[in-house]
């Protein structure tokens, strides 16, 4: 199916939508519906029935052949369903309309290409990329000839990472290209200064704990300036401020709830016979302040043009449960690509959190679920919906975002508080440069850059979505999928200690499961942004409905794959319920 950036979705797409409990559901498998649109439109799932064909198999079975209906199969009759079931997903999903992916603009106004992702290319000494290099990389993209990006021209060793990701196809679930998310924030806009203001207060913080957050000096000058920002889009109590337990949180329902670090990624689980305490190897502080990177010019264009600056990551001897903004770099600094949320089934099962209530083997006295909804599908599972959203993230960061990285903000700022604004086209907004954050990490650095938890900075690829925050999303989705998040709770919560070093209990009672896993998934997509300095609050917020509705759509599909007639909801980021059946 040819996407078009222009197309728009069909007005004759109407959904059956209940609008008092929220819950969006389609009724027949044929009709069109808007899956992709993630801001604004309340993500479509479709009742995937029994398996409809093209032609019909058995006589009084004109549309529809399962096993539940005339029992197994013959082996003809099997082949044909199958070859039917792919058949009609595809056509499906080609039915679908097709999304826009709309860009910030700032591409097109700078013409030194100053906000947009250029690492690895070669920069002049101020910063700025050599745009016939810049020119490279977009002709590549443009093209998607693979002899094409074997000509990008790079600034040194290290090399981009994988920008042809986001040509591929999956089989299962909406095509990623035909799933969209909004504009990233300019980069001259009070957004964007809020959340570079954001990420500078961050970097001030990365050793202090969290459980010490309100009696520490900067999160309290930290919470104050981010409160009085009109471009800051995280949480704020029900006073409508900013306090330092909403630091660095996120803004769905239950992550304000309880301590900041998820149950699911601190209480004790197996993995077969093998106890896992959930204790983790983490980065060395030293001196009251961990070690910091690229805080000077000279690092800081060497890594940018694609070189090394041979420092190495220090490791803490001692295994710690993760306790403050280091600790969560070091985590994601390595982690396998859906390792929390495996991890967080493995949790959610060794706490007997009840099945979905739409599990078909709920209450039932002579079957259990194993290979279907058991736990080696939710395995499974787990496993396939993050290599498509993957995907589906990687085509937005290289194909249609590309936005720069916020170390590259900083160097930037760099520059213009420096007097040395006229070797920049890109200009940032007042509220970051007049900032408390900026300023006292010049007084504790003698620059103006944005501190770096890693002597390479950020990855070899685009901000704009991040790829954590989409597997995350997609994750995340699936344990909803599989286990009974509304109604479930963690009864006995704990909190890491302020050295990391045990667990102590949580007095302020139960936490509700969707909750946790809400909270998990900005855990980890913050862990490797904002506590890192890679990543801006949106690009996590905006991956993980991506990795939603990615996930949403392979369940869909999934759906008509089950014997079982089954159908069950998911408690979406935004509250809404998305409905997956396979019931006509």
């Amino acid at each position: 199916m040819k996407r078009s950036p222009n197309a728009k979705p069909d007005p004759s797409d109407v959904t059956n939508r209940n609008a008092d409990s929220g819950t969006t559901e389609i009724s027949s498998p044929s009709r069109r519906n808007f899956l992709g649109k993630l801001t604004g439109v309340a993500t479509a799932t479709v009742a995937a029935g029994a398996i409809t064909t093209l032609e019909p198999l058995i006589a009084g079975k004109d549309a529809y052949a399962k096993a539940d209906d005339i029992g197994p199969l013959s082996d003809q009759a099997r082949a044909q369903a199958s070859y039917n079931l792919r058949v009609n997903a595809a056509t499906n999903e080609f039915n679908l309309p097709l999304v826009q992916h709309p860009t910030n603009g700032d591409e097109q106004l700078y013409p030194d290409e100053g906000a947009n992702y250029t690492k690895c290319l070669p920069h002049d000494s101020y910063g700025r990329v050599n745009l016939a290099a810049y020119a490279s990389l977009v002709n590549a993209l443009t093209t998607g000839n693979p002899s094409d990006f074997n000509n990008i021209i790079l600034g040194g060793a290290r090399t981009l990472t994988d920008p042809q990701s986001g040509l591929a196809f999956d089989l299962e679930g909406t095509d990623g290209h035909n799933l969209t998310v909004d504009p990233a924030p300019v980069i001259a806009g009070p957004q964007q200064a809020a959340e570079m203001v954001e990420l500078y207060w961050a970097a001030l913080l990365r050793d202090v704990a969290f459980t010490s957050y309100a009696g520490n000096k900067y999160a309290n000058l930290a919470a104050a300036e981010l409160n009085g920002l009109s471009g800051y889009t995280g949480p704020r109590n029900s006073n409508g401020q900013v306090t330092t337990n909403e630091l660095f949180r996120g803004n769905f329902a239950g992550e304000t709830a309880g301590p900041y670090v998820s149950q699911l990624l601190l209480l004790p689980t197996v993995l077969g016979v093998l106890p896992i305490t959930q204790r983790f190897q983490t980065f060395l502080a030293t001196g009251g302040h961990g070690i910091e990177y690229l805080t000077d010019f000279n690092s800081f264009l060497l890594v940018q043009n694609g070189g090394s600056t041979g420092d190495e990551l220090v490791f803490d001897p001692t295994l710690r449960y993760v306790r403050n903004g280091r600790d969560f770099a070091a985590w994601t600094h390595v982690d396998v690509l859906y390792e929390a949320y495996f991890l967080a089934y493995l949790v959610l099962s060794s706490l007997n959190i009840p099945f979905n209530p739409g599990n078909p083997y709920t209450g039932s006295v002579t079957q259990s679920g194993f290979g279907t909804f058991g736990g080696p599908d939710i395995a499974g599972t787990l496993a396939e919906v993050s290599t498509r959203a993957l995907k589906a993230v990687w085509f937005q960061k290289w194909y249609v975002h590309r936005r720069a990285r916020p170390e590259a903000a900083g160097g930037i700022a760099q520059l213009i508080q420096t007097g040395q604004q006229a070797y920049t086209d890109v200009t940032l907004g007042s509220d970051f440069l007049n900032s408390h954050a900026l300023s006292y990490v010049w007084k504790q650095h003698g620059t103006y850059l944005l501190p770096q938890a890693f002597p390479e900075g950020s990855p070899t690829h685009p901000s704009y979505p991040t790829g954590h925050g989409s597997v995350a999303g997609a994750c995340i989705t699936v344990l909803k999928f599989f286990f009974d998040g509304v109604n479930g709770t963690i009864n006995n919560p704990m909190m890491p200690n302020a050295t990391g070093t045990a667990l102590v209990p949580y007095t302020g009672g139960p936490l509700n499961v969707n909750g946790e896993l809400n909270k998990l998934g900005h855990n980890i997509t913050f862990g490797h942004g904002i506590h890192a300095g890679i990543h801006y609050r949106s690009d996590s917020d905006e991956s993980l409905t991506l990795g939603e509705a990615v996930a949403i759509s392979v369940l869909q599909d999934r759906a008509a794959m089950y014997n079982e007639p089954f159908s069950a909801n998911i408690t979406k980021f935004d509250g809404t319920i998305a409905t997956i059946t396979n019931q006509s």
